[in-house]
């Protein structure tokens, strides 16, 4: 099962998030700020992460740093409020896979997952159970 780390200090969105992830199938760890967000990656090694941007501890932009440290190739999604150009160019140049603004559709957002882990199976030689059912509604 994919293992999806959410880093989301928004009670209300994170839980919405989970309960979609987990309906979709994928297992979710959820971090309400980003120092929990570090130490979460390092303890449960998720095949995907996706990052607010504004949270206390550490910023989504630090977390995505240290996670790159760690771990270059994870799938990085950047989900947040913050729309301005110069934000996504940030996000994608501290090596986000993608960078969504909010408020986002649940089935974008899914599309989009799937999509990234689709690239990173095919990059690695995998073909796993999400990439199989991607065209599934």
């Amino acid at each position: 099962m994919t293992k999806i780390l959410i880093a989301e200090d928004d009670d209300h969105t994170r839980d919405a998030l989970r309960e979609v992830l987990t309906m979709e199938g994928y297992e979710v760890i959820a971090a309400s700020d980003g120092l929990q967000a570090v130490d979460f990656f390092r303890v449960e090694s998720p095949d995907f992460v996706c990052l607010d941007v504004v949270m206390p501890g550490l910023n989504g932009y630090e977390v995505c740093r240290q996670i790159r440290k760690l771990d270059e190739k994870v799938p990085i999604l950047f989900l947040t409020a913050k729309a301005e150009e110069i934000d996504t160019v940030l996000g994608l140049e501290l090596g986000a896979d993608d960078y969504m603004t909010k408020p986002f559709g649940v089935k974008e957002i899914i599309a989009r997952i799937r999509a990234i882990l689709r690239r990173t199976e095919a990059r690695q030689g995998g073909g796993g159970p999400q990439a199989e059912d991607a065209g599934t509604p």
